[in-house]
């Protein structure tokens, strides 16, 4: 476990307004604290992520996005892009990856974060959005390698100007087979303040910031001195 060395340019790709501050939101209020710039892309508003039955999804995609952009700003992240794809609707498709690989394109970020398209389910009693997998699925393949070769979506060059890129570093979030350790003692607080902006989709606060330390809990630290990490595969590709 190491203390996180600043990137200059960080793009954060994931499924659902609120997947960022419940999966990364620690790590990503330390890169802003340490001044790097933080691209957060999300792939749907979550049109569907309400059990109120007088909700329209269009009422819902305007209070999401809002949410997010309020618990971004939290986070320290300004830069926040709504894909607005169908919640729950999610394929890791070629168009998907064309969106993406332009982003990456346009943004050039040094460090990609997402999700492990290969999680299924997390123990015995958790299975995983097939949204964050899709999603997970379409960010590795921009990666790699899309966004590096010319003759892939060779438009975005010819109508945007926008050259290949090669992202150095890959941060695989919500993985059953982390490498990394971030630790976000200094921003778990802040991380949970994130959250609190979410009151669509969180109706127990208390219970969710104790969740939230109970599962970032370091077990390696002392009891008197509680440590708080986000973990990750990292994946260094070459250059």
């Amino acid at each position: 476990m190491t203390q996180e060395t600043a990137p200059r340019r960080v793009m954060a790709v994931f499924a659902h307004p609120d997947d960022a501050p419940f999966i990364v939101g620690g790590t990503l209020a330390l890169w802003t604290r340490q001044g790097d710039s933080v691209t957060l892309v999300v792939a749907t508003s979550g049109d569907k992520g309400s059990s109120d039955p007088d909700i329209t999804p269009q009422a819902l995609i305007a209070l999401r996005e809002e949410e997010e952009r309020c618990a971004m700003a939290v986070l320290g992240v300004r830069d926040v892009i709504f894909l607005r794809h169908k919640d729950g609707e999610l394929t890791p498709s070629l168009a998907l990856r064309g969106e993406i690989t332009r982003l990456i394109r346009l943004k050039k970020p040094d460090i990609v974060v997402t999700f492990d398209p290969t999680v299924f389910w997390n123990g015995t009693n958790s299975l995983n959005h097939p949204d964050h997998r899709a999603i997970g699925a379409a960010t590795l393949e921009a990666v790699y390698p899309t966004a590096r070769d010319r003759l892939n979506f060779p438009e975005h060059l010819t109508a945007e100007g926008l050259d290949t890129h090669k992202a150095q570093t890959i941060y695989i979030a919500a993985t059953n087979d982390p490498t990394h350790a971030v630790d976000i003692s200094s921003t778990m607080e802040q991380k949970i303040a994130a959250l609190h902006e979410h009151k669509s989709q969180i109706g127990d606060m208390a219970a969710m910031a104790q969740r939230m330390r109970d599962r970032a809990l370091d077990p390696k630290s002392p009891p008197d001195q509680p440590r708080y990490i986000e973990q990750f595969r990292v994946i260094q590709l070459w250059r």
